[in-house]
């Protein structure tokens, strides 16, 4: 269902791909963050997403003017993950706020994976 704001001119309707997108963007903007993932269908596979397809590894659930943001993240070995995974929280609830007028209720981080540079 995609994000509806109402005020005395109309409705603005904000598809929920668009939150994706902001989502997305938001959090690659992170330190530690080395992508958001994809889960493959065959055997639960995680596949690393180039920065322009970041939206796929975001999942986005709206209820009336709030806005739930589930994002499927891999970090950086090294990194504290629970800091890297605040900061992202941080950061896409302020950009969607800031960005869409709407409230962002949640941001739900699942880590799907380590990556270790060589």
């Amino acid at each position: 269902m995609p994000g509806k704001l109402t005020n005395k001119l109309g409705t603005i309707i904000i598809d929920d791909q668009v939150l994706a997108s902001i989502a997305g963007a938001s959090a690659m903007e992170c330190y530690g963050l080395v992508g958001m993932a994809a889960k493959s269908a065959t055997g639960g596979l995680v596949e690393l997403l180039m920065r322009e397809h970041s939206s796929k590894g975001v999942k986005v659930h709206t209820y009336d003017d709030t806005i739930v943001v589930d994002l499927f993240v891999i970090v950086e070995f090294g990194t504290r993950i629970s800091v890297v995974a605040n900061n992202i929280i941080e950061k896409v609830k302020y950009n969607i706020e800031h960005l869409t007028g709407m409230n962002v209720k949640k941001v739900n981080i699942n880590v799907q994976g380590v990556r270790i540079e060589k």
